[in-house]
């Protein structure tokens, strides 16, 4: 059995191909388009998840889409009229790109994938969410939580997952949206939305909740966990340039230009605590009735906002579940794994479910592919066995050097986890500020997060019993306290607030890299380095050797490590 999951046309598009219930490969399609939250649709993505299965797609027994876009269609059309005429220009571009590409996508798939339209199916979008987070997860049974800007309706959901059923009894409706009211925010400090999130998140720690009584103001609570806001406030219902109106404005004061948004000033830093600490309560009020309403131990954890490790760290500590899986594509991504998970197990009726804990699913090269680029492009090169590389780079990462580090598949998601990094020497004080200024060409603010041996993570870290069984410490989605005895010693990865967001790295699922980190322990006591995704600022995670190469060139990386191979400067 051959499903084909497909998510376009928002952000981040995305391919997944699941065989008998495994899921052989996923992608978004960025990595190859070089595109950053490219949401064009996916086709780079789709030939490598067919080529990875060996397939062509005359073997597809089903391509499915994350959600329904009549339904989407439907949603844009009275959410415009009920705004009109403030929302006249906003309808006008809608229809434009609705009416000459949106609404066609099955014709799409039909086109370029030569299939049957009996063969091309469209899940919901929150239920995609919530069977990408339930299915790969270890739990029988557990509770699930959605939540998102928006999909067709729907901006959050909830419900249960036993088995191979997935039920959701509950949802909260656009243009109530916690998702939004985050980007409104994030727009409001200057940032891009859906991009800038992790900014208004990392600038969080500078800053004092000085604000929260402000926004509170502007939303209103109840006793299920739901909350509805005054949209007297915001504009996103009426515009697609500006989410927030003169009456915001009023309350908070002038917005950051996107010019001054990489300076930390009180007023930017204290707003971004405000709106975080504001999501977290909203967050871990939804979370506390699901928790209620199933008695479930287990959460599953799904859509854009649960990539808000900090917010998901806290509902760990204090909704009352024992443990909460969240797959490392949470966002509008992974409704292609969701969509292509529930029609195996729900509607197919499948009970043999796999854990995904790993996010290596991404296209792999071998070093024959790495040299025949590197002679290709008459490039400079050396050749090292393992043992030989991992003594190398540890010399250089205890030398100050920049390591460039790209091995086996790239990874599933928007964290770098060790196939697709820059490692530094997490020692270094001045490495956050090195690598910030000289490599990643990025604001002065943002923190850097380790990968850590698994076995050795809870020296340094505040940790829950049994790390090991709490999935997504393996990709980069809690943010947990640095003890005091290790602040001073790795400053590089210990943010303002004496926290980080630590990668556990086991022997299982990255042997090389497990092995690296494990030299380097052995030579300096410290059981981590320093691990930021391979990238510039604005281009999307490296996946090629010539990616790599472009960005090593054109930025302060010292050493260049690809497979077997190392390139200097």
């Amino acid at each position: 059995m051959n499903i084909l999951g497909i998510s376009c046309y928002y952000h981040d598009a995305a391919a997944v191909l699941v065989q008998d219930g495994n899921i052989i490969a996923a992608a978004e399609e960025e990595r190859f388009s070089r595109r950053k939250h490219d949401a064009s649709f996916p086709k780079l993505a789709i030939d490598y998840c067919l080529a990875q299965g060996k397939i062509t797609s005359s073997r597809l027994d089903y391509a499915v889409f994350y959600e329904k876009p009549f339904r989407k269609f439907q949603r844009i059309i009275l959410s415009s009229l009920s705004a009109y005429p403030q929302s006249y220009k906003m309808f006008r571009e809608a229809m434009r790109v609705w009416l000459t590409q949106k609404l066609w996508i099955k014709q799409e798939i039909a086109s370029l994938l030569h299939l049957d339209f009996a063969k091309i199916l469209f899940s919901e979008h929150h239920l995609s969410h919530a069977a990408s987070c339930f299915y790969p997860s270890l739990f029988k049974k557990a509770a699930i939580l959605t939540v998102d800007g928006v999909g067709e309706w729907p901006t959050a959901s909830w419900g249960i997952g036993e088995e191979n059923k997935i039920s959701l009894s509950g949802e909260l409706h656009y243009p109530q949206s916690l998702g939004l009211l985050y980007s409104t925010f994030t727009a409001f400090l200057g940032f891009e939305v859906n991009e800038g999130e992790w900014k208004v998140m990392g600038m969080a720690p500078y800053g004092k909740p000085s604000y929260t009584d402000k926004i509170w103001k502007i939303i209103n609570t109840y006793s299920d966990g739901s909350f509805s806001l005054d949209l007297s406030f915001f504009s996103y219902q009426y515009s697609d340039k500006l989410p927030f109106n003169h009456k915001f404005v009023d309350l908070f004061g002038l917005p950051i230009s996107p010019d001054q948004a990489h300076y930390v000033t009180q007023k930017s830093a204290d707003i971004a605590a405000s709106i975080q600490l504001v999501t977290e309560e909203l967050l871990l009020s939804l979370a506390k009735y699901v928790k209620r309403k199933t008695n479930f131990d287990y959460l599953c954890f799904s859509g854009g906002v649960a990539l808000n490790s900090v917010a998901n760290w806290r509902i760990l500590k204090k909704a009352g579940f024992k443990n909460i899986y969240i797959q490392p594509a949470a966002g509008d991504s992974g409704g292609a794994l969701g969509a292509a998970l529930y029609l195996y197990h729900h509607l197919l009726g499948q009970k043999k479910r796999n854990t995904l804990s790993t996010a290596y699913l991404g296209k792999q090269f071998t070093n024959s592919m790495i040299e025949q680029f590197l002679t290709g492009k008459n490039i400079k090169y050396t050749k090292h066995s393992d043992q030989e590389l991992i003594k190398y780079v540890v010399k250089m990462l205890e030398a100050g050097k920049i390591v460039g580090w790209m091995q086996g598949s790239f990874e599933w998601g928007p964290r770098a986890l060790g196939g697709r990094s820059i490692l530094a020497d997490p020692r270094n004080p001045r490495m956050k500020e090195i690598i910030n200024a000289k490599v990643k060409f990025r604001e002065a603010f943002r923190p850097f997060a380790p990968s850590v041996l698994g076995e050795k993570a809870d020296l340094v870290f505040t940790l829950p019993k049994n790390p090991k069984d709490h999935l997504p410490f393996r990709f980069m989605l809690y943010v947990v306290p640095v003890k005091s005895a290790w602040r001073k010693k790795v400053p590089a990865i210990t943010h303002i607030d004496n926290t980080s967001r630590p990668q556990l790295v086991y022997r299982q699922e990255n042997p090389l890299y497990h092995r690296l980190i494990s030299s380097f322990y052995q030579k300096t006591g410290v059981p981590l380095v320093l691990n930021t995704s391979f990238n510039l600022k604005g281009e999307p995670i490296v996946a090629s050797p010539a990616d790599a190469y472009s960005t090593f060139v054109r930025s302060g990386i010292d050493v260049l490590v690809m497979g077997n191979f190392i390139c200097q400067k």
